[in-house]
């Protein structure tokens, strides 16, 4: 394969036609050498300013939010019983597959973006949009019905419901039957100047504030352990037993409380900020999700030990145990979790967004405008106010709560989508990497070197030069040699066929993959299907997802990921297994999430389409990118530099 001048030059294992081919260009993962030029003296750097504490600070208010204040009630009465503790646990057992998934490409591509930045990567431009376009409705509509949910539980700490004072309070417009909320909207306002002050400082207010949620945790263990024991569990000595639903409701409340674990991604969106991120993504990642579960499972496990299971309040399930053994004021401490708990979620849930429109700004699929980094602040203030309005402007307005099941769509195609990355860099990764046409005197000097021209004629035709792509470390060795040697010349290319059947193989086998899984998850949830049709399309998405499992478990993985962006950091454990089970759990908690939820968000997703096409496809940096073998950009990069200096 040879250097190539346009972005309409492909690998012979794919097939692009006509407009289609922008949708699946990739861009190259940040390295010391693309950074350095491509960036150079520009101010759109973000402060390196975060550690372990600050990820795990992020991580933990991010994800715990005041609905285990709620959710304990609702599942362990509608699901799962006193198994309620094991539901917490299979749910955080199936956000660790995806977490895995992240720590490895996190570590492995820190740069602003999160799943758009790897789908883009990996995948390519089409998906990597609708990726971070349904991030941007993920946290808009999170963060506005987060503020929604906070003006209520203020008013409980000031006596009741109407306790609030006049200008904080919900008022009713007549006429338009429209409730506005202008607590949520000055919250939403306060959040985000906080954020605009630095990432440091802003994660350091979430880290008071999730520590205060924290302890109010800490003692609903801690007091509501010493009421079970004093009192002889009674939510435990019940005929029912265990299992009261049985395994098939236990799984179903997992299901549910699944969703009371997606924020440790926000974690991801700062990887540009972090001091060290081949080390402390991954141990923030791990230790927020595991602090999260750990929780989740002591509060569950001594709610439901303190008051029968179908006698458990919906609404206030926590505060109404305490109450039932004389402990009335601990409510004042419940809703002061709630509360400070709302706050840090709605935190995480604003200031991943502006980082996210950053990087899609950077890529030249949005205006510029969101890619400015504020040089004293280093952070970037301008898509911080505008998310901020936005949201601001929604949670003033709007009741959003019909639309909340919108941001578990954005936010489990992202986790779909990083398991998925994580399979092709470990099969396919990227063999040609884009690189500014700027560099193009450095690749015809490369191309004209490597093909053993000694001419230094400047109008050489790159495109007929020919250079092996490589996939692993011993391709290049027998490319330097076969020159001139027809045995090694031939060895050399039988090789590289061999490597080019592999990755085709692999890559086909990933494809249908998916698609099993999708056929076998659709099959599984459409209750309307008659039973023979559920069974033959479950036989076959079973038997295209088991032969792609073996398929994959059989083939060798690419040499060429140990060299993929920056390495000594985490691996995902158990591929192709481990990824494969994160698709399947994710894609089936999408299809039942309901056809109104994706009727909403097919409307988001075709406006995003159609901003695309008028602009982003258009402005991509990558329209006039040069694109060449990965394994000669850091000669290419030397090259550049050498002819500079």
């Amino acid at each position: 394969m040879g250097f190539v001048g346009d972005t309409h030059k492909i690998d012979k294992g794919g097939c692009f036609i006509g407009g289609m081919k922008s949708l699946v260009r990739r861009k190259q993962v940040d390295s010391a050498n693309s950074k350095s030029s491509s960036r150079a003296g520009s101010s759109n750097q973000l402060a390196k300013a975060l550690t372990i504490p600050h990820l795990i600070s992020i991580g933990v208010g991010s994800t715990i939010g005041a609905g285990v204040y709620i959710l304990v009630g609702t599942v362990a009465r509608e699901h799962s019983g006193p198994a309620l503790t094991i539901s917490f646990l299979i749910a955080g057992i199936a956000a660790a597959l995806s977490a895995f998934c992240y720590a490895e490409l996190a570590s492995r591509c820190p740069s602003a973006g999160s799943a758009y930045h790897y789908s883009y990567i990996c995948v390519g431009e089409g998906v990597a949009w609708l990726i971070g376009w349904g991030l941007v409705l993920e946290y808009t509509i999170g963060g506005s019905a987060v503020a929604r949910g906070i003006s209520p539980n203020l008013a409980m700490l000031f006596g009741g419901p109407d306790s609030l004072p006049d200008f904080l309070a919900r008022h009713t417009i007549p006429g338009l039957n429209l409730t506005v909320d202008p607590c949520a909207a000055i919250l939403v306002f306060v959040v985000t100047g906080l954020l605009c002050v630095g990432i440091k400082e802003s994660t350091m207010v979430q880290g008071f504030v999730t520590s205060v949620n924290v302890c109010v945790m800490a003692f609903v263990i801690v007091a509501g352990g010493y009421l079970g024991f004093k009192s002889g569990w009674p939510g435990y000595e019940l005929p029912v037993g265990y299992f009261p639903y049985g395994v098939d409701g236990m799984l179903a409340g997992a299901s549910t409380v699944f969703f009371a674990f997606i924020g440790f991604d926000s974690v991801a969106s700062t990887a540009e900020e972090v001091k060290n991120p081949q080390h402390d993504l991954p141990m923030g990642i791990g230790f927020a999700l595991s602090i999260c579960c750990s929780l989740y499972m002591l509060v569950s496990a001594v709610i439901v030990g303190l008051v029968p299971y179908f006698a458990m309040d919906p609404d206030t399930p926590i505060s109404s145990a305490f109450a039932r053994h004389g402990i009335n004021w601990a409510a004042y401490l419940i809703t002061i979790g709630a509360c400070t708990s709302l706050c840090s979620t709605l935190m995480g849930s604003i200031m991943p967004q502006p980082r996210i429109l950053m990087a899609m700004a950077r890529d030249g699929l949005l205006p510029s405008f969101f890619s400015d980094v504020n040089k004293r602040t280093q952070v970037p203030v301008k898509g911080t106010v505008a998310t901020g309005l936005l949201a601001g402007t929604l949670a003033f307005f709007m009741n959003v709560e019909q639309l909340s099941g919108m941001v578990s769509v954005g936010t489990l195609l992202a986790f779909t989508m990083v398991a998925i990355s994580v399979l092709i860099l470990r099969y396919v990764p990227p063999h040609e990497v884009p690189l500014p046409s700027s560099f193009q005197e450095a690749i015809d000097s490369v191309s004209m070197r490597r093909s053993g021209c000694s001419s230094s004629s400047s109008d050489i035709d790159v495109e007929s030069t020919k250079i092996p792509v490589t996939a692993g470390d011993s391709t290049p060795l027998l490319a330097e040699i076969s020159v001139g040697h027809p045995l090694v010349e031939k060895a050399a290319a039988k090789l590289s066929y061999l490597v080019r059947q592999r990755r085709k193989v692999a890559g086909w086998t990933i494809m249908f993959t998916c698609i099993g899984v999708c056929i076998v998850t659709s099959a599984a949830s459409i209750v309307s299907l008659s039973n023979p049709a559920r069974y033959a399309l479950s036989g076959f998405g079973g038997l295209l997802l088991l032969s792609g499992l073996i398929v994959l478990t059989c083939t060798d993985q690419d040499d060429a990921r140990h060299n993929f962006g920056h390495t000594g950091g985490f691996t995902c454990p158990f591929v192709p297994l481990l990824p494969i089970a994160c698709i399947l759990i994710n894609v089936y908690l999408l299809i039942n999430l309901g056809g109104a939820t994706w009727a909403r968000v097919s409307i988001w997703l075709v406006i995003g389409a159609c901003i695309y096409v008028l602009y982003g496809r258009t402005h991509s940096s990558l329209k006039s990118a040069v694109y060449v073998p990965a394994t000669h950009v850091d000669e290419i990069y030397q090259t550049s530099t050498n002819s500079l200096a």
